[in-house]
């Protein structure tokens, strides 16, 4: 009969089926052998050169990049030493927006390192130790090794260079061109007096004609017709509204008995009054355009058309919200006409067409805006380029 073999106390406090490494070769081999892995196939991703992956999520969505941050944030890294230089690149994602691929090549380089040092007989504290002298000293070497300084990051010529780097790894060949369209729409938004929001830079991706034909526009473009007769306001003063464009229905169905002509011809004079005289105070505190978050009725359109009053229907609530920090609007929760801090003011609202594709554009001409937009032109064939390029 076989001997009982005790299991350890911390495995008896433990949930089954918890495994417990320790020791050299069990615990610590193991962690650098996983993260030494995962830098090994994400190393050759780097640079202008680098190769792209082709990664298919757990939703069976199809991504083919070079970018490290989509790479990891899709694989769903579940091993915890592995999981730790992950952290640390969403973290430089999160901080300068740039650099990640760097962050776990530095680090998979040194962990590779120190599995040599580890088989010499080095401790793993000893190895710690020389790292952190290491780290002092590089600290010490990098402040002398500064090529290039920008002191006035509203200047795009400045600016230029440090973009060019961050967007060459990325788009070889289209670095200049891009660099240069990215400046212009970064130092347009680019605040005095608070800090800057990588989401105040919006891209609208629109296929034809090729990336050379990309533009940057000071304001926001939506993929979208407008729905009045008007298509082009100059120094527009918008009305938005997160509500539906239209007169108010009533909760519970009512029957009318209609007797007469006379009844019937009368019988909706009462809403159309009603829809006329709502529009009529739009129109007489300066509206010129209105934006709305839901459906527009066909009376109001009607009426909007008759005092010149463009009408845009945007569905997607976060761009409503763009909208209103890109123009300085409030976006009103029902039909009332807007107080003078609640109207939006845009240089010009315009429906135009680039390439085969309709758009609406507010155009803002004034020198500081809270919004760019940068619309990527990609030739259709090679589609799956355009979320590269963006």
């Amino acid at each position: 009969m076989a001997m009982h073999v005790p299991k350890s106390y911390f495995q008896n406090m433990m949930k089954e089926g918890t495994k417990h490494l320790s020791g050299m070769h069990e615990a610590v081999f193991s962690n650098l052998e996983a993260c030494t892995e995962l830098y090994k196939t994400i190393k050759t991703c780097y640079g202008p050169k680098g190769l792209n992956k082709m990664v298919i999520n757990h939703l069976s969505k199809l991504f083919v990049t070079n970018d490290a941050a989509t790479i990891i944030k899709e694989l769903e890294v579940q091993h915890p030493a592995a999981k730790m230089i992950v952290l640390a690149s969403q973290q430089q994602e999160a901080e300068c927006g740039d650099g990640t691929n760097f962050v776990m090549i530095l680090a998979g380089s040194l962990l590779e390192k120190a599995i040599d040092l580890l088989e010499c007989g080095l401790s793993p504290s000893e190895v710690i130790k020389g790292y952190e002298m290491a780290s002092e000293k590089c600290l010490e070497i990098l402040e002398t090794l500064v090529c290039h300084t920008v002191k006035d990051v509203k200047n795009k010529e400045a600016v230029l260079p440090i973009v060019k780097t961050a967007v060459g790894s990325k788009q070889d060949g289209y670095e200049d061109f891009l660099a240069e369209l990215i400046s212009e729409a970064c130092s347009k938004i680019m605040p005095t007096q608070r800090t800057f929001n990588v989401d105040h830079v919006r891209s609208c991706k629109i296929l034809g004609s090729g990336v050379l034909s990309s533009t940057c526009l000071q304001g926001m473009v939506f993929k979208r017709n407008v729905e009045s007769d008007i298509t082009l306001v100059k120094d527009a003063k918008i009305a938005v509204y997160s509500c539906p464009f239209d007169i108010g229905t009533t909760e519970t169905k009512g029957t009318v008995l209609i007797k007469t002509a006379e009844e019937l011809k009368n019988f909706s004079v009462d809403e159309e009054k009603l829809i006329e005289n709502s529009v009529k105070a739009l129109a007489d505190i300066g509206i010129t355009c209105v934006v709305s978050g839901g459906k527009v009725g066909e009376m109001m359109l009607h009426f909007a058309n008759k005092f010149n009053i463009m009408v845009v229907r945007l569905m997607s609530k976060w761009d409503l919200r763009r909208l209103c920090k890109s123009i300085n609007a409030t976006a009103l929760p029902n039909m009332s006409p807007p107080t003078a801090e609640e109207i939006g003011f845009c240089s010009m609202v315009q429906l135009e067409e680039v390439g085969d594709t309709t758009v609406v554009s507010f155009r803002q001409a004034r020198e500081e805006s809270a919004m760019s937009t940068i619309i990527i032109r990609v030739v259709q064939t090679t589609s799956w380029t355009i979320s590269s390029v963006q």
